[in-house]
């Protein structure tokens, strides 16, 4: 055997390169979710934000070592209110994703336990949820209601519940043709023991996953909606708020009040989705695929 033929040999194969990518992924993925949620965590503790703050003299500044984010037109300092914005968007995304998920877990199991007629109005339902923008219903739903946290979080629920509905029925419906269910029912167990106890410890990774996967999909709708002025309120520091007062700002050339606050939006998403695609992965090398948000 050559050397060269060695070396080739001791080369790791594809699969095995392939196998360090998504975990190389994973890791990154928690390390920018652990930077990003310490942020949100200490920094308010160490700088107190005032949201009515103008200071016309340090209007307009670019990033440097005292605003390492630069300022927006008013003299706030943007590092500060992108990171008092992404916590916003952190809670309202995760708060929307669980109230989302507890909706479509709760749709999905009455359609997939109890079946028959329940099922197909349901999934008539789903159907009819599917086919409406959700962006636009979601201005609908918070329209009725004043600029809060509470009718984003609505309206993100309110849109967004099909997806889990339909990963719970279908688990259900191949939950309910297992043996250990077949030997529960001749046992004599009624249908709320059955789902108490050979259902919901089953689906409980699909809706944790389902409720990951929704939680970018809910910072990207709480985003829009402030951007459109239909989210937060106004004064308050939020991602979507920032970029659309900094659009403004474009025209002067002060790039820097919509671009940091931007990539605060675009890298908690893709590290949500990225650890959320390799949890998923590993719980099963069938639902490989591309990940969209």
């Amino acid at each position: 055997m050559t050397i060269t033929q060695s070396w080739r040999r001791a080369r790791p194969g594809r699969s095995a390169r392939q196998a360090r990518g998504p975990a190389r992924r994973h890791r990154l993925a928690i390390g920018t979710l652990a930077v990003l949620v310490l942020a949100v965590l200490l920094v308010p503790l160490i700088v107190r934000l005032d949201q009515q703050l103008v200071d016309l003299r340090a209007a307009g500044l670019p990033p440097s070592v005292a605003h390492p984010f630069g300022t927006d037109e008013v003299g706030r300092d943007v590092l500060i209110r992108s990171i008092y914005g992404l916590r916003v968007s952190l809670v309202v995304g995760l708060v929307a994703a669980i109230a989302g998920a507890t909706i479509g877990a709760l749709a999905g199991l009455v359609a997939g336990a109890v079946g028959g007629l329940a099922d197909r109005v349901l999934m008539r339902v789903v159907d009819g949820f599917n086919s409406l923008p959700h962006l636009l219903f979601g201005v609908f739903i918070v329209a009725l209601f004043a600029p809060s946290p509470t009718a984003v979080i609505v309206s993100v629920a309110v849109t967004h519940w099909t997806t889990a509905a339909r990963i719970v029925r279908s688990e259900v419906l191949s939950l309910r043709g297992r043996p250990f269910v077949d030997a529960a029912i001749s046992g004599g167990s009624g249908r709320l023991r059955i789902v108490a106890r050979h259902f919901l410890p089953n689906l409980a990774p699909q809706l944790l996953l389902a409720t990951v996967l929704m939680i970018p999909h809910a910072i990207w709708h709480e985003t829009a909606l402030s951007f459109l002025g239909l989210g937060l309120p106004a004064h308050l520091a939020s991602l979507g708020n920032m970029i659309n007062d900094g659009q403004r700002s474009l025209l002067a050339g002060d790039w820097w009040s919509s671009l940091f606050p931007g990539l605060l939006i675009l890298v908690p998403t893709l590290a949500v989705s990225a650890l959320a695609q390799y949890v998923r992965d590993r719980a099963n090398p069938r639902w490989r695929s591309e990940l969209v948000l």
